[in-house]
């Protein structure tokens, strides 16, 4: 009897539950009535209909953003795996090219940002490949599907917004504003709230365009960093030799954090170089550490046993734009190697 009781209990409790997901699928607007909605929301918030019209018209419901979001890979490779295929001798060779063919201009936006051009170039070839891949998404489309999608639902809907407010400044049209599938967009890859907060207007047309025009996107670039504390008196950072029996306990602990914590933890890890020599951190060809009046934290991209960096404050701007130790030290391996004598 008991054990009948627990089998109509057990029985009980699955039904309930396939009754509760079935209604909570039943429940989710399709995306046609999930954008209806939104047009009903940014109409609120002032948009002119004669921009909503032709933006949500255009609105498609994209399968493949949502499997790219839920599946994006694990990374499981080093640095040393990476570096050569993101500093490849091809994007060394593209990058010096370009930093020559643009340097007046790169060096004009330098000195109005205060920023050495051969950063700027470095993310520019990082991130579009000199604005050969910037995804041919249309960028209200994948932001509203993401915003569909419902797992950063918030997010994407005020990408969205900011996506709007692109459009009705004039900076681009709808049918060319494109980008990943994340939203991200134009050579610089900018999600619209970056773009917001941080394009330029480079040769003074009255347009920031990101997408086809390169002193838009090296201003652009530029006042990112400018804005984010960038200072042209130091560079990014340098690799370095840890004596045996290092303790890595200097270093930056790892883990996934809020910038916040992750700034903590730098302030943790930083030390005058004077102070790193006399932990017997040496530059890579055995040799003491510059004698500047600079301090630095310790980073460990791949953990203890390997590759170690002593990152300056420079080193944080850059963490703010894409937090991957990956990413940040292969812009740094890249501005270094563009102007790097052979």
């Amino acid at each position: 009897m008991f054990r009948s009781l627990i089998c109509v209990a057990v029985s009980t409790f699955f039904s309930v539950a396939v009754i509760a997901q079935e209604q909570t699928t039943d429940s989710k607007p399709s995306f046609a009535d999930y954008t209806a909605t939104l047009k009903q929301e940014a109409l609120s918030k002032g948009y002119a209909p004669e921009l909503l019209e032709p933006v949500f018209a255009s609105l498609t419901f994209h399968e493949r953003i949502v499997s790219a979001d839920k599946s994006q890979p694990e990374f499981v490779e080093t640095l040393s795996t990476y570096l050569p295929k993101r500093v490849s001798e091809t994007r060394i060779k593209m990058a010096r090219e370009r930093y020559q063919q643009y340097l007046p201009e790169l060096e004009k936006i330098g000195q109005k940002y205060g920023v050495q051009p051969r950063f700027i170039v470095a993310l520019w070839g990082l991130e579009s490949s000199f604005g050969r891949i910037m995804g041919n998404y249309s960028v209200p489309s994948a932001l509203a599907t993401l915003a569909y999608e419902g797992r950063r639902e918030t997010f994407f809907k005020q990408e969205f917004y900011h996506a709007l407010d692109i459009l009705a400044q004039g900076h681009i049209s709808l049918d060319d504003m494109k980008g990943s599938w994340a939203g991200a967009m134009g050579q610089s890859q900018f999600m619209p709230s970056s773009f917001m907060a941080y394009a330029q207007d480079g040769d003074g047309d009255g347009k920031k365009d990101i997408w086809t025009n390169q002193l838009d996107v090296f201003a652009s670039i530029a006042n990112y960093l400018k804005q984010q504390g960038w200072d042209n008196s130091k560079t990014w950072g340098r690799e370095v030799l840890l004596p045996e029996g290092f303790d890595a306990g200097n270093a930056i602990a790892r883990g996934s954090l809020q910038r916040n914590e992750w700034l903590g933890r730098w302030s943790q890890s930083e030390r005058s170089l004077a102070d790193w020599n006399k932990l017997g951190v040496q530059r890579l060809n055995k040799t003491a550490l510059p004698a500047r009046d600079l301090t630095a934290a310790l980073v460990l991209p791949d953990g203890e046993g390997g590759r170690a960096f002593l990152a300056y404050d420079n080193y944080k701007v850059l963490m703010h734009w894409n937090r991957s130790y990956y990413f940040v030290t292969s812009v740094g391996y890249l501005a270094d190697l563009i102007v790097a004598e052979d």
